[in-house]
């Protein structure tokens, strides 16, 4: 399939003129040199326009007009108090006009919110507490208490990572080829944070739909290989599917590392603390300490093992969330 073939495709789904597309596709020749290379390249999702940017708002586009065709007036999402999901969820909603609830992880802190919590504030989201419950459940116990009170409530799923949601993401492989053509540029690997899967997920399916020759790498931010596997094959066939593709997947056709767990889901350790500095040191760009920190952490890692030819040329696709790097000042001064 040809990118306009498959941009055609998507465009059926009618997805919203949120945020600024395309992101910039750039070079990183001073981390390339501190590294000893090989060639690294970025895509700045960081720079997607709306609510301080991300890599959600590809999937909110599609997200958001399906609930709009739906009629509905109030989206929810759930994610941690630092959530860059929750956060761009709120101002995209917000740009749309439709009310935000966000069910977020745990108690209500006592201290002054910060970060992207703040933000969520500022987007005049609502916000619920899971406290003791799962996510998934306080999610849809909210969503039945705001149908009885007579709201037409939309769910979108932790990191908005379902079929439709993945279709962003096919988009953006689809966006990246047509960048990288004028500029005779091929990448042999992708590298990219991965926890609720819709990134990853779309971006195979774009290549794979695509006939692409690059590897998609995710570093898993939250889970183990084995498991994470099998839910992104899942979900790239179920994505094929809705773009009318007979095209299926197997959990051996994502390659997941997941060597780069440190202490857990929003834990900061020495190698997303030594990650942000480099790349702020050598090119004055920001990761924030969840996703990409460790994504780049893990990048550096790699490099360093030789696990790439010394000639190879790699794109690390940067997902945002810098806004959290001010909730963890503490942990990454230490």
């Amino acid at each position: 399939m040809t990118p306009q073939a498959l941009r055609q495709q998507l465009n059926q789904l009618k997805p919203l003129a949120l945020g600024e597309f395309p992101t910039p596709l750039a070079s990183l020749p001073r981390l390339s040199a501190a590294l000893g290379g090989p060639e690294l390249w970025i895509k700045r999702d960081d720079l997607s326009g709306l609510g301080l940017g991300g890599n959600k708002i590809r999937k909110l586009r599609y997200l958001l007009a399906e609930a709009l065709r739906h009629k509905a007036n109030v989206v929810l999402t759930a994610g941690a108090q630092q959530s860059n999901h929750a956060r761009q969820t709120a101002a995209a909603a917000a740009s749309v006009g439709l009310r935000a609830v966000l069910v977020l992880r745990g108690e209500a802190p006592h201290s002054i919110p910060d970060g992207n919590y703040l933000l969520d504030h500022f987007f005049g989201a609502e916000v619920r507490w899971a406290g003791e419950r799962l996510l998934s459940p306080a999610l849809h116990a909210e969503a039945a208490h705001l149908r009885q009170a007579g709201a037409r409530p939309y769910i979108i799923p932790y990191g908005g990572s379902n079929a439709l949601g993945a279709c962003g993401f096919v988009a953006g492989l689809v966006e990246l080829v047509q960048q990288a053509a004028p500029r005779e540029l091929l990448f042999d690997a992708i590298i990219v944070a991965s926890s609720s899967g819709g990134t990853q997920a779309g971006l195979t399916v774009g290549a794979q739909l695509l006939s692409l020759p690059t590897r998609i790498i995710g570093i898993s931010i939250d889970k183990p290989a084995a498991t994470f596997r099998q839910q992104l094959a899942t979900l790239a066939t179920e994505t094929a599917f809705l773009l009318n593709s007979p095209a299926t997947f197997a959990p051996a056709d994502f390659t997941v590392v997941d060597s780069y767990l440190g202490g857990g889901y929003g834990v900061v350790g020495e190698l997303e603390r030594q990650a942000i500095r480099l790349l702020a040191r050598t090119e004055g760009l920001l990761t924030d300490p969840v996703y990409t920190g460790r994504a780049l952490g893990g990048l550096v890692d790699l490099l360093e093992q030789g696990t790439f030819a010394a000639d190879a040329r790699l794109l690390f696709w940067h997902t945002g969330g810098s806004p959290s790097l001010f909730a963890y000042a503490e942990e990454l001064l230490a």
